[in-house]
């Protein structure tokens, strides 16, 4: 019997290192696929009997050890949609199965990579070199808000950005508290113009005319030359505690009132806002802009200074020109973010990172992709670098994490130990014919 064991346990151990031998050859095959992960192999042994005075020998088996949680080596690249997880987590991908209308259509089974080489394909979705569609969470176009409620594959679409009507304008400039001879009168007044955009994207100026009234007291009047009533109205500013009454520091718009056409203003309230608003057609609707100068009494905004000249420091207004899409790149947080040639931008989603309890027992599948099991658990979706998830890095894609000189070396162990397993056949097998030449 205990040749025939030794036999039979020297096969099982032909059979394991066959095994051990197939997982090299895996991770060397695959040592330059982005996203790989290596698979070691622990041997199990197996006993038939064993006691304090006999022991009948057994046999080996070979299992897989996944090293799904060690990190390959992250290298940069010169694609800006490329990404590589630095530390725990996947992407969640999912997988084509046909088209609806020369739409894309997904397996309801969520995948997991590390694959991170995307790329955009022909419908504008992002899917790496395995074919896999990145999923994130997608931004609501009403309120502009990421739904973190599940994940769907990201789309670009190259739509343009429809143009905003200006709303809101801030000035901030200082007018000059003694004006040079014959400027800042009713006759000669200072002026500046302030770009603002109508419903249909349409480029329009106001021209605001500054003329000096008496020391601290100005009146400002906003024309448009091609609205429909070009004439918009007149406003009296008042600056400093003396002059408009109230607690205002000197220099600073104490009180906006007397206002005459469309303009108005709700006037001087303690810290708060000097705004007047106006409503203008610009043949597309009458729209209404709001004009602020700062907080009343504070110095960022409209002041009256010392100087000679006006001094325009910044203008800023929200509205928006039409714009044709330009671009698409991914922030460190994980959006998404498409640009316009307008020098808009929109997030349209985030890429999220899953995590799980026990990465090493994940399922594996074609394309480098994992499934999860009960003994993995179920994916933790979070955002990069938040609740134990990994980075992400930009312009970079994660290596296989396969080390070639330790399968190399794993690989003359593997040969040495199946030569000597077919060795013991051998010998046993000799000891056995020796048996069988007792008889003759």
């Amino acid at each position: 019997m205990s040749l025939f064991g030794a036999m039979n346990t020297a096969i099982s151990g032909l059979s394991a290192q066959s095994g051990a031998f197939g997982n090299i050859s895996d991770n060397i095959a695959n040592s330059q696929t982005d996203g790989f992960k290596r698979i070691d192999t622990n041997f199990q042994d197996y006993l038939t009997s064993s006691t304090a005075t006999e022991n009948t020998p057994g046999s080996v088996v070979a299992q897989p050890a996944y090293a799904n949680n060690v990190q390959g080596t992250i290298t940069q690249t010169d694609s800006p949609l490329n990404m590589a997880i630095s530390g725990a987590g996947f992407f969640a991908v999912s997988k084509a199965n046909g088209t609806n209308g020369n739409q894309a259509t997904f397996q309801a089974q969520q995948y997991f990579s590390r694959d991170g080489d995307f790329a955009t394909n022909s419908q504008g979705y992002l899917v790496n070199g395995a074919g896999e569609y990145l999923d994130g969470w997608l931004t609501d176009p009403t309120t502009g808000q990421i739904n973190r409620t599940g994940v769907t594959p990201i789309q670009v679409t190259q739509s343009s950005f429809n143009p905003l009507p200006t709303n809101n304008v801030q000035l901030a400039a200082n007018l000059p508290a003694t004006p040079a001879a014959g400027t800042a009168t009713a006759a000669s007044p200072v002026s500046s113009e302030i770009t603002v955009y109508d419903a249909l994207g349409t480029a329009h100026n106001l021209v605001f005319n500054w003329s000096q009234n008496a020391s601290n007291d100005w009146t400002v009047s906003v024309n448009a030359p091609d609205a429909t009533t070009p004439a918009i109205g007149t406003a009296d500013i008042q600056f400093g505690p003396t002059t408009s009454g109230n607690p205002v520091g000197a220099g600073t718009v104490g009180q906006i009132g007397s206002t005459t056409g469309t303009i108005t203003s709700s006037g001087y309230a303690s810290g708060q806002p000097a705004t007047m608003s106006m409503t203008v057609d610009f043949g597309s609707g009458t729209q209404t802009i709001n004009v602020g100068f700062g907080n009343y009494g504070s110095s960022a905004g409209l002041t009256q200074f010392a100087g000679t000249t006006y001094n325009l420091q910044s203008i800023n207004q929200d509205g928006v020109p039409p714009g044709s899409y330009s671009g698409v790149s991914i922030q460190k947080d994980g959006s998404v973010v498409v640009s316009y040639n307008n020098g808009q931008t929109r997030t349209i989603a985030q890429v999220p990172i899953a995590t799980f309890n026990d990465p090493n027992a994940l399922q594996r599948q074609d394309g480098q992709a994992f499934t999860p099991t009960g003994a993995s658990g179920a994916a933790i979706i979070n955002q990069a670098n938040s609740n134990g998830a990994g980075n992400l890095v930009l312009g970079a894609v994660e290596g296989s994490n396969v080390d070639i000189a330790s399968q190399f070396s794993h690989l003359i162990v593997a040969q040495q130990a199946y030569t000597a397993n077919t060795k013991v056949i051998t010998t046993a097998n000799a000891m056995l014919q020796s048996t069988i030449n007792m008889q003759q």
